[in-house]
C-alpha cells in the first residue's frame, strides 16, 4: 500500500510539473485570442508568355493579439502556383518577400512601429509541394512591439522579383490587415 500511496503521489507531483512546464511554453503566438483577416490576390507571372497558366492565387492570414503590455503580430501566406511552377524549380524567382508590419492604428495613414522582412518566401514558393503543383504555405516569424494605450494591426505585403523579366522588385501586392487589438 505504501509503493501505491507513493507511486500516486509521484504521478500527481510528475503531472504538476508537465503543467507548469506546457504553461511556462505558451506563448501568445500560440494563444487563441489572436484577431486575424484573410484576403486574396491572383499575380501574373510576367516572365512567362507560353500556353500553360501562370497565374500564382495568394491567400494571406493577417493577425494580432495585445498581451502583457506588447502587441504581436505574424501572418501566414498560402499560394496556389501554377502546375508548371514545380518544374521550373529555382528558376521562378529572383527574389521574393512578405514585410510584415505592426502599425498603430490612427486617422488617415497608419504609421509603422515595427517592421520585418521575411525573404524565406523566395525558398517556400520555389519549392513548393502538393501532388506537383505549386501549392504551400509559409509562416513568418511573430513582430512584438512595447504597446501604448493606441490600437494597432497586423500589416504586410509581398514582393516578387521574377526570373527572366530584366526587373527587381515588382509592385507590392498588398492585403487587408487585421483588426485593430
Amino acid at each position: 500500500m505504501r509503493a501505491l500511496k507513493l507511486s500516486t503521489s509521484a504521478a500527481v507531483v510528475i503531472a504538476a510539473l508537465a503543467g507548469t512546464a506546457a504553461l511556462a511554453t505558451t506563448t501568445p503566438a500560440s494563444a487563441a485570442s489572436y484577431r486575424c483577416k484573410t484576403s486574396s490576390h491572383t499575380v501574373d507571372d510576367p516572365s512567362y508568355s507560353g500556353p500553360d497558366s501562370d497565374n500564382w492565387d495568394f491567400d494571406v492570414t493577417l493577425c494580432a493579439i495585445r498581451s502583457g503590455g506588447y502587441i504581436y503580430t505574424t501572418a501566414t501566406v498560402y499560394w496556389d502556383g501554377p502546375y508548371t511552377a514545380k518544374n521550373r524549380s529555382t528558376l521562378t524567382f529572383n527574389k521574393a518577400k512578405f514585410q510584415l508590419q505592426t502599425k498603430r492604428s490612427v486617422s488617415g495613414t497608419d504609421p509603422v512601429v515595427k517592421s520585418g522582412a521575411y525573404t524565406g518566401l523566395e525558398h517556400a514558393l520555389e519549392h513548393s509541394s502538393g501532388n506537383g503543383n505549386g501549392n504551400g504555405s509559409y509562416s513568418t516569424g511573430t513582430l512584438k512591439s512595447k504597446a501604448g494605450s493606441s490600437r494597432y494591426l497586423a500589416d504586410g505585403y509581398i514582393q516578387l522579383d521574377w526570373s527572366g523579366d530584366g526587373k527587381s522588385y515588382r509592385s507590392p501586392i498588398l492585403f487587408t490587415a487585421s483588426p485593430v487589438v
